[in-house]
């Protein structure tokens, strides 16, 4: 455990951010899962899922949540897995 009073405060701080940040970051998990599920699974909405994830990861990153270059790392992964995907399924 801490011991200096500054130090004791950023642990309170910090508590704090994270429980602000946890929602955020549950939804932007579960818009990116749903996203690959449904692309893995070719439905048709997997074009708006992938929208609906790209959107929370850049709000997350606009708000600080995640690093603006892990967000643009994992949208451009998602929209490669979509068009690999539909680019698969044309060809059959």
């Amino acid at each position: 455990m801490a011991n200096t009073k500054s130090a004791l405060r950023a642990i309170r701080v910090n508590a704090r951010k994270r429980a602000r940040r946890k929602p955020v970051v549950s939804e932007l998990k579960t818009h990116v899962r749903n996203a690959e599920r449904m692309i893995f699974e070719r439905d048709e909405s997997a074009e708006e899922a992938v929208r609906a994830a790209i959107v929370a990861l850049d709000k997350s990153a606009n708000k600080g949540i995640i690093h603006r270059n892990n967000a643009a790392r994992r949208k451009s992964r998602l929209m490669r897995k979509l068009n690999e995907e539909t680019e698969g399924s044309s060809g059959e």
